[in-house]
């Protein structure tokens, strides 16, 4: 039942009239919309000094996408996108004092150059997150930190629920990198592991996280390269998940730092202003961004 299911998904989440968003980018999309934010997505999570093409590209026919939406044989129907953080990649947001803690470079997904309203369409009833993930070869993570990747973001600050890859942040440091590092790890709002799967860098990873948004569940469906998506979990509450909370929907590379033993204590729980951070140039490439309805 399992495999009728995720093939169903295969086929239905591409055709189907019930997709809501789509971050799959077309070819005919060129890269001077990154620095405008004037296609699916919003780029303004960056370092501030810099454009959002200086930390993100569309590969155009350079890269191949995950095979699961794009039918080997048949000429692709989207472009990688590539996103990166380097030692610039200090965001500084509106109002606030510049996150020198983190490393970030995050798209967010908008209809219509509009987040907000999208936020509203997507996160009602029952939503189904598609995305898929590799590694850049040539910017390997640092598996000594914690990486979110992927999440829904309410205006509170926890996420729904989140993709995450290296060691967990931990205060004091314990021994790096983590025995999970180098697994995804898919985290419901209250943080509990629901979902492992070892990150092998070079083949694609493909994801559909299923919202109930009025029943506070969530379930996992997983695959790599073309095969099939599977139910990896079984439909799960997110009991601490807010009714009625909705965020913005992030992708890309929000890499977290390590403690500074030379911090005050204060300032070594301060995960967003302080830490250290070694500022190398690190990557993922992503692929199959789309949102569906059930």
């Amino acid at each position: 039942m399992a495999v009728l299911f995720s093939l169903f998904l295969c086929v239905a989440s591409v055709t189907s009239s019930n997709l809501i968003y789509d971050g799959r980018v077309p070819y005919s999309m060129q890269n001077a919309a990154l620095d405008t934010s004037s296609g699916p997505f919003l780029t303004a999570v960056k370092g501030h000094n810099e454009s959002a093409t200086h930390y993100s590209t569309l590969l155009g026919h350079s890269a191949l996408p995950t095979p699961l939406w794009n039918t080997a044989g048949f000429p692709p129907t989207e472009q990688v996108i590539s996103i990166r953080i380097d030692n610039t990649s200090v965001f500084v947001p509106g109002g606030g004092p510049p996150q020198f803690g983190f490393r970030r470079t995050e798209f967010i997904a908008q209809k219509a150059g509009n987040a907000t309203a999208l936020d509203a369409e997507m996160e009602t009833g029952v939503t189904v997150f598609h995305f898929s993930i590799k590694g850049d070869g040539q910017r390997p993570l640092n598996y000594s930190h914690e990486y979110q990747v992927v999440f829904i973001e309410p205006s509170d600050g926890t996420h729904v629920f989140g993709i995450q890859l290296g060691s967990p942040f931990t205060n004091p440091t314990g021994a790096l990198p983590a025995p999970n590092a180098h697994s995804f790890k898919v985290l419901d709002h209250a943080l509990n592991v629901l979902f492992t799967a070892t990150f092998s860098p070079l083949r694609w990873h493909n994801f559909a996280v299923t919202v109930d948004w009025e029943r506070l569940t969530l379930k996992v469906s997983y695959s790599i390269e073309g095969s099939a998506l599977k139910s990896v979990t079984s439909t799960l509450m997110n009991p601490t998940a807010t009714p009625g909370a909705i965020g913005d929907f992030h992708f890309g590379v929000l890499k977290l730092p390590i403690v500074n033993q030379k911090d005050s204590a204060a300032d070594k729980s301060d995960v967003v202003h302080h830490g250290i951070q070694e500022g190398t140039t690190e990557g993922l490439f992503y692929s199959g961004v789309f949102v569906e309805r059930l």
